[in-house]
């Protein structure tokens, strides 16, 4: 594989490639499908499908938490090669890990605790549950869910050449060799 910005460390490119992509596959397995099939199982009372459900969320958002520590430092160690020789895209690289990154605390610090509270007075039977705290925590999911696709469409543009530029390179080569 031929990289456009070979002068930024390899593995800060890789994570910038690998992190968000499974960061989109944790997010589409655990929030699009997991969460909303998780109360139509048979048997699965509000109590119980509240309590997995706290389960499940603290341990994808611990996940998160460490991807989103390894990609900020890859995007670090981008920037880093990005004031000497300038990464395609790294702005737009730069802005979608931000958000992201700003998505994540959103609603890890804020929105979870505040469903924790909702969840808390559901179990104890002071609440039926259904507030829009739950519309706020799907909102931002998608929004974090768009910055990680346009994340990776946009490293993917950044780090990789485009393949007819690759093409044209050996093509050139092969015709600028002396044939005996």
């Amino acid at each position: 594989m031929i990289t456009a910005a070979t002068h930024a460390p390899r593995w800060a490119r890789a994570m910038m490639l690998i992190l968000p992509a499974i960061w989109i596959g944790l997010i589409i397995g655990i929030s699009f499908i997991e969460a909303p099939l998780k109360f139509t199982a048979p048997g699965i009372t509000i109590p119980l499908g509240l309590g997995i459900g706290r389960r499940v969320f603290l341990a994808m958002n611990i996940v998160e938490v460490v991807l989103a520590i390894i990609l900020l430092t890859a995007l670090i160690s981008l920037w880093r090669s990005n004031k000497a020789v300038a990464i395609t895209n790294f702005n737009a690289m730069r802005l979608y890990t931000f958000i992201a990154g700003a998505m994540l605390v959103l609603k890890t610090a804020i929105i979870r605790p505040l469903l924790e509270v909702e969840t808390d007075a559901v179990l104890a039977g002071t609440s039926e549950g259904g507030s829009p705290t739950h519309y706020y925590y799907i909102g931002v999911e998608v929004i974090l869910f768009i910055a990680l696709v346009l994340l990776a469409i946009t490293v993917v543009r950044g780090v990789l050449l485009p393949t007819h530029i690759a093409d044209d390179a050996d093509h050139l080569t092969e015709q600028s060799a002396p044939r005996h």
